[in-house]
This record gives C-alpha cells, sequence and structure tokens, in this order.
C-alpha cells in the first residue's frame, strides 16, 4: 500500500470544492480503489501505485481547468476524468488571454486592442492613446495577468500620477495606501476581474503585484516586470521620462493615456504628446491610436465623446 500527500492549490477551498462538497465526493466517486481523505489544503491518496499516478494526472487537469475557468462543477470533473484533452480543445481560441474570476473570457473585442494585443508581442515598449471606455487600461491589465501566469514575468507593476492628490495628500486620512487607494481603484477594478480577491491580495502582499503612484517609480530598475503606466497624460515630460528610462531586461512597458482629458494645471505640461513626437519613429516602440468606435462601455458614452469632440472644434 502506497501513499501520496497531494496539494489543493487554491484559495477558495469551498467554491472548488462544491456545496457540501459534492465536487470531492464525484473526484472520490471515480476512484474506489483508492482511499482519499483530504485535509487543509492536502489529499491523502492511498493505494497501488499506478493507480495513485492516474488519480494525481487526473486532479491536476482539474487543478488546471479551475485555475483557467474559475469555476468547477460534477460535470467539469466526469469529463477530465473520462478525458482530460478536453481543455486542449477548450483553448483552441488563441484570441482568449485569460478567463474572468466569473469564467468569462477576456480577449481583444475592437479594432485597436486587437493591434494593441498584436503589437504587444512585437513590441517592448507600447503607447495605447484614446478616449475613455475604449479598453485601453482593461486590455493591457489582461495582457499583463497573461504574462504573469505564462511566466513570462515575475512581476507586475501598475503605476499612475496621483495628480489630483498635489500637496494635499498628507492632510487625507489613513496610511499610504488608503490615501492612494482612490486615485488607483480603476487598477484594482480590472485586477479584480480577473484574479480571486484573495489570490490578488496575497500577490499584493508578496509584491508580486505592486500598485503605486508615478512617483514612487524614480530610482528603480525594473526588469522581468509588466509595467503599466495609466493616465499618462498627466504625466509631466520629466515625469514621463523619468517612467521611461526605468525599463529594465526582460520587460514590457504599456503606456496609456487620453490627450483630451488632461488634469494638469497648465495643459501644456504633459508629457505625452511630447513622448509621442520624440518617440514615433523608434524601433521597437508602438503607438496605437483607440478612437470612439473602440468604446464598449454604455451606447451613450460613445455619443457622449462624439458630441464633445465636436464642440471642441466647433470653440
Amino acid at each position: 500500500m502506497n501513499e501520496k500527500n497531494i496539494l489543493i492549490d487554491v484559495e477558495d477551498f469551498a467554491k472548488f470544492f462544491g456545496l457540501r462538497e459534492v465536487n470531492l465526493s464525484e473526484i472520490i466517486k471515480a476512484f474506489p480503489r483508492l482511499k482519499i481523505v483530504a485535509r487543509g489544503d492536502v489529499l491523502k491518496v492511498n493505494g497501488e501505485k499506478d493507480e495513485i499516478a492516474l488519480f494525481e494526472t487526473k486532479f491536476n487537469a482539474i487543478l488546471e481547468h479551475y485555475h483557467t475557468y474559475h469555476r468547477l462543477n460534477i460535470a467539469d470533473i466526469k469529463q477530465i476524468i473520462a478525458n482530460d484533452e478536453h481543455l486542449a480543445e477548450q483553448k483552441i481560441d488563441s484570441d482568449i488571454l485569460l478567463y474572468s474570476v466569473n469564467g468569462k473570457p477576456i480577449k481583444a473585442r475592437t479594432k485597436n486592442q486587437k493591434v494593441l494585443v498584436q503589437d504587444f508581442k512585437e513590441n517592448d515598449l507600447l503607447f495605447a492613446l484614446g478616449p475613455a471606455g475604449t479598453g485601453k487600461t482593461y486590455t493591457a491589465i489582461a495582457l499583463a495577468v497573461h504574462a504573469l501566469k505564462e511566466l513570462h514575468v515575475k512581476r507586475i507593476i501598475l503605476s499612475r500620477p496621483a495628480v489630483e492628490a498635489g500637496e494635499n495628500l498628507g492632510f487625507l486620512p489613513g496610511d499610504l495606501r488608503e490615501k492612494l487607494d482612490p486615485y488607483l481603484q480603476p487598477l484594482y477594478d480590472a485586477l479584480l476581474d480577473m484574479i480571486p480577491y484573495r489570490k490578488l491580495e496575497k500577490y499584493i502582499e508578496e509584491k508580486v503585484i505592486q500598485i503605486a503612484p508615478l512617483a514612487f517609480m524614480r530610482g528603480r530598475t525594473l526588469s522581468d516586470a509588466f509595467v503599466i503606466l495609466d493616465e499618462a497624460q498627466n504625466a509631466t515630460y520629466t515625469q514621463l521620462k523619468m517612467f521611461l528610462t526605468r525599463m529594465g531586461e526582460n520587460s514590457k512597458f504599456i503606456v496609456t493615456g487620453d490627450m483630451t482629458q488632461i488634469d494638469l494645471p497648465k495643459k501644456s505640461d504633459s508629457g505625452l504628446p511630447q513622448a509621442f513626437n520624440i518617440l514615433k519613429n523608434i524601433d521597437g516602440i508602438s503607438f496605437v491610436n483607440f478612437d470612439k468606435s473602440d468604446i464598449i462601455r454604455h451606447r451613450i458614452v460613445g455619443k457622449i465623446v462624439e458630441a464633445y469632440e465636436k464642440s471642441e472644434k466647433e470653440n
């Protein structure tokens, strides 16, 4: 009689095992010649060596399915145990970057989102420019999470200029993270759509994912990292130059911004338009221009953007 301890690498055991542990019961039922007992985050498996090896292969396939689609039910378990090749069949859609925490596929859906994904494969620095609601930041973060899951990078670093905070930051209540969270919340929102809450908190605690204001980038060399600067239109010439020169070995940088939404006291202080003119002809740097045809928020957002564009031209 052989014994094997198998780690159950999940954050939410209730979700993985199912209501009243129906998923665990289904797994145990499929291997009647083995004695399988769950103890915390470990499965203790006793039986013949070959039978344990088969169980481990199938159980790892079940774990992979759960981590990929963030869901698991009895039908999934039966299908995987019968034939785990179904996982490869479900991944035929090469456009899918990853799956949301609700199991929905996340992929580029508009023309320029697809251009961003394609250009990402061929360039180390990308600028995604365009109006709100076009999915610039969301697509960039999806690319970052995909790269982390595929072990192409060791960490994700997300940054924004905290322009609104200005000199009043010290007067806000709470610690530094609490003070800055309102300015970084859109980045958290996108991450929470792609990574379960507990796992995201663990990543942040272990600094696998770092979310910080632009000022915190000074003096760092960012290697083996996927780095995103959001709302870059609110970075000055000096700040943007500082950020871009942080790039280290095996790193990918994406800069997102909307040149029509500059919140700096003097719009001419924005370093983003200058970066476009200075860097546009450098090999390895790509500029992707999003427009209102890429807007995927509520249908009325596109009309709002169009109306403002018309008004600005008239004035």
